[in-house]
């Protein structure tokens, strides 16, 4: 069976929002065409509390984009995004939410940040993603949404590491940085991810 994962398609990284990839509401009406040609779509929630570590409010003196280390691992500090119970957290209102039979939510944690759907950033805590799949009799995942080039990436990579055949769908996701995208789409690949167009998936 194939999953379709929808990465953090939420308000605060859409035009306008607080962390806000460019073109990223472009990718709702192919996201929405998607869903149908699946058996189950999941759905993942950035949530942070509001003291999280990885907002760069946080760290006095610093600012968002700049990198520095947060309980040991390395960390970009990012403005304040996707804070538990506000607007900006929530998903954006033209997403087809009908078709999503779970979501997981992650960043939870103030103490480290979590980009992939599957675990956070060290690590150190599942978010079960991968066991509910499992239970489901997933074998194929695709994956859509935002960003590209921090999300999506790493939850394609431990998708992949999870054992699961990796679909990347290149135009229902969109980047913060082009060149960092580069750099993850060569990196997925050589894993063994494939990277698709929405139009061609059935």
């Amino acid at each position: 069976m194939k999953a379709l994962l929808l990465i953090d398609i939420q308000h605060d990284f859409m035009p306008g929002g607080a962390l806000a990839v460019a073109d990223g509401d472009a990718i709702i009406p192919l996201v929405n065409a998607l869903q149908p040609a699946f058996g189950l779509v999941v759905a993942t929630q950035d949530w942070h509390p509001a003291d999280h570590g990885s907002f760069a409010s946080q760290h006095p003196g610093r600012q968002p984009f700049e990198q520095a280390e947060l309980h040991g691992l390395p960390q970009t500090l990012w403005p304040d995004h996707c804070v538990q119970t506000t607007a900006g957290a929530e998903f954006h209102p033209a997403l087809d939410q009908q078709r999503i039979e779970a979501i997981f939510r992650k960043g939870t944690d103030p103490a480290i940040d979590s980009y992939s759907g599957f675990f956070d950033n060290g690590h150190r805590k599942s978010t079960g993603l991968a066991d509910y799949l499992r239970g489901r009799g997933v074998r194929q995942v695709y994956l859509a949404g935002l960003a590209a080039d921090y999300c999506v990436y790493f939850s394609a990579k431990d998708a992949l590491a999870e054992g699961f055949e990796v679909f990347f769908v290149d135009d229902a996701t969109r980047a913060i940085n082009p060149g960092g995208y580069a750099q993850a789409r060569t990196d997925l690949q050589a894993r063994g991810a494939r990277f698709v167009r929405a139009a061609t998936v059935r």
